[in-house]
């Protein structure tokens, strides 16, 4: 089962089964901060693994993400606002015996 939010791209990549989400890209398993939509979704792709018969079978469901269709406009931007944060290029390190390691191994300075 394939969860996608962009019918032409699921459709020419041809899966098995796939559940579709009209939905702005990169919310294929449903709205943010939102678990009954998302378990909606999920429940609703997990079903068509039971009823969906036949290959490449394409399942559209009917959730809405808002009522205005704005997020439309702004996917059909040509020029969009970047929202990404500057790269973090300092060594992150899970344990402390992790940054002596490095630094002992002479991966890490200072």
């Amino acid at each position: 089962m394939c969860l996608g939010s962009a019918f032409d791209v699921i459709e020419s990549g041809r899966p098995p089964r796939a559940t579709l989400l009209d939905y702005p890209l990169g919310h294929s398993a449903g709205k943010p901060f939102d678990p009954a939509d998302q378990l909606g979704v999920i429940r609703a792709a997990l079903q068509g693994l039971a009823t969906m018969t036949q290959p490449g079978e394409i399942r559209v469901l009917p959730n809405v993400w808002d009522a205005s269709g704005e997020w439309r406009q702004d996917a059909a931007r040509t020029r969009g606002s970047d929202t990404r944060q500057p790269r973090d290029e300092t060594p992150q390190f899970q344990h402390a015996a992790d940054r002596e390691a490095a630094r002992a191994s002479g991966a890490l300075r200072g």
